[in-house]
């Protein structure tokens, strides 16, 4: 009996092999999470549809690419994380470059970042999704995807001071969020 590791390699094989049933197998394997990720950026619920669609194509166009060096459901997730941006940027998102002479980084304190042990991750996440679009997308790229400010600048086109500025400000905002929420 093949293990589920071996399943999903057998898909990824026929998929490489432009078999409509197993990019359908891969699909139902993947919608849902990846339906997931496009929603945390986008916060539509339509066109997180379409994005994660798009990426789906994408991917099934470029899976001669796909190596077995990452898990396939991490390398479409990388798909669907910049097809979401791509989104972002067409719909002419405006991310503040702020002039770096301007702005003044506060150290990050190592508790900067505390959060009652009462506070669930979905509450995070929840406050997160409110916040504007240049603080949520930069947010959920650092704290949820585990990028860098070197990679979020890359991505997003803005400089690395921005991107720590965005950060710090956005987590000021959720941090204020979860207090009141809380009453703390």
């Amino acid at each position: 009996m093949k293990s589920t590791k071996q399943l999903h390699q057998s898909v990824i094989d026929a998929c490489k092999n432009n078999e409509a049933k197993a990019q359908m197998q891969l699909y139902d394997l993947y919608c849902e999470a990846m339906l997931n990720v496009a929603n945390r950026y986008v916060k539509d619920t339509f066109t997180a549809e379409d994005v994660m669609q798009e990426a789906f194509i994408k991917a099934f166009k470029n899976i001669q690419s796909y190596k077995e060096e990452v898990a396939f459901g991490a390398w479409l997730k990388r798909i669907v994380i910049n097809q979401s941006i791509d989104w972002l940027k067409k719909k002419k998102l405006e991310l503040i470059s702020l002039n770096d002479e301007v702005i003044t980084i506060i150290e990050e304190d190592k508790d900067d970042w505390n959060v009652a042990p009462t506070i669930s991750y979905q509450e995070i996440v929840n406050c997160i999704q409110k916040l504007k679009d240049k603080y949520r997308v930069v947010l959920t790229l650092f704290l949820l995807e585990g990028y860098d400010h070197g990679e979020i600048s890359q991505i997003l086109g803005i400089s690395e001071v921005t991107s720590r500025t965005h950060l710090l400000r956005g987590k000021k905002k959720v941090q204020e969020e979860l207090k009141a929420a809380h009453h703390v």
